[in-house]
Formats: C-alpha cells, sequence, structure tokens
C-alpha cells in the first residue's frame, strides 16, 4: 500500500522511514516550512540510530498545498494543539477511501480525525519506540533494529481487511504492532505511561533511567496511577493492566526499554514549544470531573508543567524594566 505520513517530527520521520524501508512507498507531508525547506534542500533526511552511522536518506516531502498525492492509509504524528490546522490544510487530500492511522501522545485527536474520515477507517494506538528529532530532517533511532513496539486499535473495535494489512504491513517494518479491540482501554494505558514518565522526567529534566532510580519513584508513580484508575473505573473504562501491571510496565520502560530516552514532552519544553501535558494529565483530570473526581496530583502536575514553560519563555529583562 501506499502512505502519506502527516507530520516529519521525530515519529513521523521513524514510522515513514521504516516504511520505506522495507519497500512501501511513502510520502511525508509536513505542516513546519522549515522541515520542508530543510529537507529539500539537503536532499532527505539525515538518519541515525543512537547517535551512529547518521547518513542521509532520500525523501519524498511535501506542505499540504503542494501535495497531490492520494495515499491508502494516512499515518498521523502531529502535536494535538497542531492537529486541527494540519487537517484542515489536508482537508482537500483526504477521501472516503482512505484509512488513518494516528498512535499519537495523549487523548483528543479522534475526534478531530472523525471531521474528516469516516470512523470505520480511523485506527489509533500507541508507540512505545523512542525515537530524537535533532532538527528539522534529522532523525536519531534510540535502541537496535526493531527496538520498540506498537498497539493498533480500531475506533470501532472491529478489524477488517485494510486494518490486518496495515498490522501486516508494519511488522514487516519492524514496527511491532500488536492489533487489540478494546479502544478506550488501549488509549489510556500510554496515557497513564506518559503521566508518570513523560511529566516527570519532563519536570526535572531527567532521562527515564534516572527517574525509575529515584527512592520515591515508586510512591510517585503508584500514586498518579491510582488516581488514573480511580477515574477509569468511573468512566466504566476497562483498562488492558492491573493498576501492578501498569506500574510493572513503567518500570520495564525505563529500565529495559528506553532508560536513556528523554521523553517526548522533555524535548518539546526543552526546545520553547508548547507540551501536550493538557492532553495528558490534564486529560485524566478533566475526565475525573465529569464523575465527580478530582485527580488532583494530575492536575497539580499539569500546573506545574506550563509553569515550566511560562519560565522556559520568560523575558527578564522586559520583567526588570516593567517593575521599574
Amino acid at each position: 500500500m501506499k502512505y502519506a505520513v502527516l507530520g516529519a517530527g521525530a515519529m513521523g520521520l521513524r514510522y515513514g522511514l521504516l516504511l520505506q524501508d522495507a519497500g512501501f512507498p511513502v510520502d511525508f507531508v509536513e505542516i513546519w516550512d522549515k522541515s520542508v525547506e530543510t529537507i529539500k534542500e539537503q536532499g532527505g533526511v539525515y538518519q541515525s540510530r543512537d547517535r551512529q552511522n547518521k547518513h542521509l536518506v532520500p525523501v519524498n516531502i511535501f506542505s499540504p498545498e503542494d501535495y497531490q498525492g492520494d495515499p491508502d492509509v494516512w499515518i498521523v504524528f502531529v502535536k494535538q494543539m497542531q492537529l486541527a490546522d494540519a487537517l484542515k490544510r489536508c482537508k482537500h487530500l483526504f477521501n472516503d477511501k482512505q484509512y488513518v492511522i494516528a498512535p499519537m501522545n495523549g487523548i483528543g485527536h479522534v475526534e478531530k480525525l472523525n471531521q474528516y474520515f469516516d470512523s470505520d477507517k480511523v485506527l489509533s494506538g500507541t508507540a512505545m519506540i523512542a525515537t530524537v528529532l535533532n532538527g528539522p530532517g534529522d532523525v536519531d533511532f534510540m535502541g537496535p533494529a526493531g527496538a520498540g513496539s506498537m498497539k493498533v486499535v480500531n475506533q470501532n473495535e472491529t478489524p477488517d481487511e485494510m486494518t490486518h494489512k496495515i498490522v501486516e504491513e508494519f511488522t514487516k517494518a519492524n514496527l511491532n504492532p500488536q492489533l487489540t479491540t478494546n479502544f478506550m482501554g488501549t488509549l489510556m494505558s500510554k496515557v497513564i505511561l506518559n503521566s508518570v514518565l513523560n511529566t516527570l522526567c519532563t519536570m526535572f529534566e531527567i532521562r527515564m533511567g534516572e527517574f525509575i532510580q529515584a527512592p520515591t519513584a515508586e510512591k510517585l508513580g503508584r500514586q498518579l496511577i491510582n488516581e488514573a484508575f480511580d477515574v477509569c473505573e468511573r468512566a466504566n473504562i476497562q483498562l488492558l493492566n492491573t493498576r501492578e501491571e501498569e506500574w510493572q510496565a513503567i518500570k520495564m520502560a525505563s529500565t529495559t526499554n528506553m532508560p536513556l530516552h528523554y521523553p517526548s514532552m522533555y524535548q518539546d519544553l526543552h526546545k520553547n514549544r508548547p507540551t501536550e501535558v493538557d492532553y495528558i494529565n490534564g486529560y485524566i483530570y478533566d475526565l475525573g470531573l465529569k464523575y465527580h473526581y478530582e485527580a488532583s496530583t494530575h492536575d497539580y502536575l499539569r500546573n506545574l508543567v506550563h509553569l515550566a514553560e511560562f519560565t522556559k519563555n520568560f523575558d527578564e529583562e522586559k520583567f526588570v524594566e516593567s517593575i521599574k
């Protein structure tokens, strides 16, 4: 099948390059002009693995306005807060035959995708694949070939022939997909993991492996897990893991799978970009409120991350001048 990747950031590039390397035709559609210009100027994307073997891989990249392709499947990796604008710019490219899969962080994207795609053709999922974007058109795959895994789930929870074909081709591309039939349970499992690792590692600017070594890591992690599970129980969301299994998944990610990884939220904060905390910890808190439950620790961390965003962009000279 032919794929179009919407978003040439870290994860979009990794998925697209792996599929391309497996022999499938791939186009990249990017909303960031600097990224499009850089990739065209250098003749492709610089790809490395664990900071080694950096090499140039030719790719096809377009802005939404310049793209004229008709892919079978869209793969969407755009930040949650940019997605509505990205989809609007691409709406002339969508048709009722196409499928879309968006294994993005956080929750909030499916409702936006449903405005442009038949819900029976909308897939989401989770991606446990550590990747770093060094800059426009420069991506670093973390871990050995075949590292990482993902879950794929249909919005209608009924896999069809096309879904199985996507899973088959993702398998050939070493993305290690696992098909599930529990939509919200699958998405929330990653949201809960991210609500612990992404947020706490971002706040203290540490790698996942550093976090898990802290004497307070388990107490902090279980507190956040318990609040999130309390919310999901009230919302009648059947999670894939138990509370204990969720903590063990966090330990495994931090000690074995991605100990050297700075989460994407940290990467956004470090580069003075808005984070997706409102779609992770904020989503858990807001969902709880609907069922008269306050996940107060998640709300507290959300506000701390926003404070960190504010201080990263704080203009000290302007502040001093304003109080003279």
